[in-house]
């Protein structure tokens, strides 16, 4: 398969990321990236990234867990981040990326899971624990969705995949400073370090078009399993942040997946947070894990 590799250079001196590469040679000779921090026998949190950014985005969060005595996980899907980035856009489905995911995991043997997903992170996270339950035991879920294909797609993720088919050549720093304006120049750069031109950026395309939008397409019936099982098979324990100024998968989706997790509390409303909920960091990992403690009681 021909396939990009984004060279190393791109990612030197990134502010704030000071965490060494991990690779994992999957499917097709295909190399993943992943990023694996703290004691290797430690419980995990498994931080799965979406569109457009890559694991760079848990960076203030990975200090946090680690604190706590986690050891963490973060990978990047195919077509993002240190991972290698097939050319065809085409490529790119939803089953590549979770059986990439899933073959992640496998490899390194993850026990005592906190699945930590966000964006795509969620699309496709949110379909693993059912397939092996017993690697999972929390949840950590921000701003996302399941793509079940039987309900209609909000104006605001339709809005977005608009805009995203209008950009093949999106510019990300740009997109990701404008929909985080606290973010720096250098930040908003790193976002952008993987991808320095359009034919890097197969797999940030084709994300939004791979959402479901109807009971039969790909994915959809996979999602409406998980969707049963979050409400009636899962066992674990669950904690919900929610980014309240992202017009994507703001409030009413979060709302909406609320409503389909087993005995998930009420959700840490971050008022001035958007769709990238992960950049602030230490007080959703807090709050998750103080409730984590206290439910455990």
């Amino acid at each position: 398969m021909d396939a990009l590799r984004t060279p190393d250079a791109r990612f030197a001196d990134l502010p704030g990321f000071h965490f060494a590469p991990h690779y994992f040679e999957g499917a097709q000779g295909l190399r993943i990236h992943y990023l694996d921090e703290g004691p290797a026998q430690a419980p995990v949190a498994l931080c799965l990234h979406g569109q457009p950014t890559w694991s760079y985005l848990y960076r203030k969060m990975i200090p946090a867990f680690l604190a706590t005595g986690l050891r963490v996980v973060a990978p990047d899907f195919f077509g993002f981040g240190r991972s290698d980035k097939p050319e065809q856009d085409a490529t790119y489905t939803s089953s590549f990326h979770r059986d990439a995911i899933i073959a992640l995991i496998e490899a390194l043997d993850l026990q005592h899971v906190t699945l930590v997903c966000q964006d795509w992170g969620g699309l496709i996270g949110l379909t693993l624990p059912m397939d092996m339950a017993e690697r999972f035991d929390r949840l950590i879920v921000m701003n996302t969705a399941l793509g079940t294909g039987d309900l209609p797609r909000g104006e605001g993720f339709l809005a977005w995949r608009a805009f995203s088919n209008s950009k093949p050549d999106m510019d990300i720093a740009a997109l990701m400073k404008r929909a985080t304006p606290s973010l720096t120049d250098a930040e908003a750069a790193a976002y952008a370090a993987p991808s320095p031109d359009a034919r890097y950026k197969a797999g940030v395309r084709r994300f939004p078009n791979l959402v479901p939008d109807h009971p039969d397409a790909d994915g959809a019936a996979l999602s409406r399993r998980a969707r049963d099982f979050w409400a009636h098979g899962w066992k674990g324990s669950s904690f919900m942040a929610i980014g309240m100024k992202d017009p994507v998968l703001g409030p009413a989706a979060m709302r909406l997946l609320h409503r389909s997790i087993h005995n998930c509390p009420p959700p840490l409303e971050l008022a001035g947070a958007g769709h990238f909920a992960q950049e602030a960091g230490a007080v959703i990992v807090e709050a998750a894990m103080a409730h984590f403690s206290a439910s455990a009681r």
